[in-house]
């Protein structure tokens, strides 16, 4: 977990954050420096952050202390450290950059976001919010409120529900601002601390994130984009192993691998978590961005109500500007999910759920849409990709937001994603999505920006690739095509 700022950190979390110090590449000093200014650029060791003793750090880290006396020197010299008198070492950015978590958004102009999966505005947004100024009048002798959502809003979603498959009336919705506010409800009112929490490894790390907040344990559970329903077989152990309360699925598009349950392993998958007792909590934020295939059954269909809990929004098709989400449960569920946020806070914002209400309804062109940009985006990153790294696995997702590539032997997301921020292209490092020291070899590319950008970004990545071929990666396997 990323450590606050303007405070001391023990050797043994930056030993934590570090990791084992005889697998960074090149002289461990230079290897060691190297992985500190990858944290502070990440933002998980932020600036003002006093750095441990050299001799504590060394002791923890099992290395000499000349090892981390050469790294703090390094530091020192190019800019992201620096001695105060009585203070020891403190973290700084060169040129006095903020560094809020690295992967945040950052409006900066030129700077290639691909650390975040949100595509640009569907054309149908200003449409809708001006058809929504239009109706504001009938609302503004009131007092503005809609608590658990505007009625009207909440007969749009549950007819897309029924649509659907899932047959849904509007007592069973409940407006949210956005998936997160919707699954975050969900966790403050069903988890206790100490509760096992099922979750797909690699996974958003928002989901990770909200299932410790509220003190829960995770259960990770392997998710291979090659063979996604072998998830159904793992996840059944690990419920038979560890009775967790609850479960956080994404059948469809799993951020980041872009893996999609088939209907049958959906379907059992749905089967083995009710008849164990878990509840599952759905996410549907990229269900309905397929590109190659058709619309699968919904994750709870043929369920009982009791069984799910299915969070969606339209960020993903829409724009993430547009902070309307939602969540579907049985009916009492749904009034007490209400009332959690209710203490939270009295309502959405009116304006946006008229908009939302109008694009609701006009969801299949804004899909039909959306769908042939990310088409073509995923296309051109994919083409760029196999033209310019063609060492890098990567699986064809048959639809979402991102690509999950595997990087060559020794090639670590975390360098590239530091290096690529001083070239105006914006990463999350793999290991955000998962829990220790898990996917460095990884990295999540979205296909959400224009594909001039994404091939930009390629052409970065693979200079980078190449600058770090003696230090940031071991000698590399035959290539492989792009898969």
């Amino acid at each position: 977990m990323p450590v606050d700022a303007q405070q001391a950190t023990s050797a043994q979390e930056v030993a934590a954050l570090v990791g084992p110090v005889t697998a960074l590449p090149g002289p461990r000093y230079a290897g060691l420096a190297r992985r500190v200014r990858e944290l502070v650029l990440a933002g998980r060791l932020p600036a003002g952050t006093r750095l441990p003793a050299e001799r504590d750090l060394a002791a923890a880290l099992a290395t000499s202390r000349v090892t981390v006396a050469s790294a703090y020197r390094v530091l020192r010299e190019d800019g992201w450290a620096h001695t105060r008198q009585g203070s020891g070492t403190v973290v700084e950015v060169p040129g006095g950059t903020s560094t809020t978590a690295g992967w945040l958004p950052r409006d900066v102009p030129g700077l290639i976001d691909l650390a975040h999966a949100a595509p640009s505005a569907a054309p149908q947004l200003e449409p809708a919010y001006q058809e929504a100024v239009r109706r504001l009048p009938a609302y503004t002798s009131g007092h503005g409120y809609a608590p658990g959502g505007l009625p009207e809003l909440r007969a749009a979603i549950a007819e897309r529900f029924s649509a659907r498959g899932l047959p849904t009336d509007p007592d069973q919705v409940v407006v949210t601002s956005g998936v997160g506010d919707a699954s975050a409800v969900v966790a403050e009112a069903l988890l206790e601390p100490g509760d096992r929490v099922l979750i797909e490894h690699p996974s958003y790390p928002g989901a990770l994130r909200l299932v410790e907040s509220v003190g829960a344990r995770l259960v990770p559970v392997p998710v291979d984009e090659r063979r996604p329903d072998d998830l159904v077989e793992a996840a059944h152990l690990a419920a038979r192993q560890s009775a967790p309360r609850m479960a956080v699925l994404i059948p469809d598009f799993t951020n980041p691998t872009g893996a999609r349950l088939s209907a049958a392993g959906r379907r059992r998958l749905a089967a083995t978590l009710w008849q164990q007792g878990v509840l599952t909590l759905v996410d549907e934020s990229c269900t309905e961005l397929h590109l190659d295939d058709g619309p699968l059954p919904p994750y709870a269909a043929g369920l009982p109500d009791t069984a799910t809990v299915t969070v969606g929004g339209l960020a993903k098709p829409v724009w993430g500007g547009l902070r309307i989400g939602w969540l579907r449960a049985d009916a009492a569920l749904a009034a007490r999910l209400s009332a959690v946020l209710g203490r939270r806070q009295l309502s959405v914002g009116l304006l946006d759920q008229l908009a939302a209400t109008t694009l609701v309804q006009d969801l299949d062109a804004v899909l039909t849409w959306r769908r042939d940009q990310l088409r073509t985006q995923r296309d051109a990153l994919l083409a760029a990709l196999a033209a310019r790294l063609p060492q890098w696995r990567v699986h064809p997702p048959s639809g979402g937001l991102s690509l999950w590539c595997t990087l060559p032997p020794g090639l670590s997301s975390a360098a590239l994603a530091a290096g690529a921020a001083s070239r105006g292209v914006l990463l999350a490092e793999g290991r955000v999505f998962g829990t220790g020291h898990a996917f460095d070899d990884h990295l999540r590319l979205p296909f959400t920006r224009p594909a001039e950008e994404l091939r930009t970004a390629v052409d970065v990545l693979a200079s980078l690739a190449e600058s770090l071929g003696g230090v940031g990666r071991r000698p590399t396997a035959p290539a492989a095509t792009v898969i």
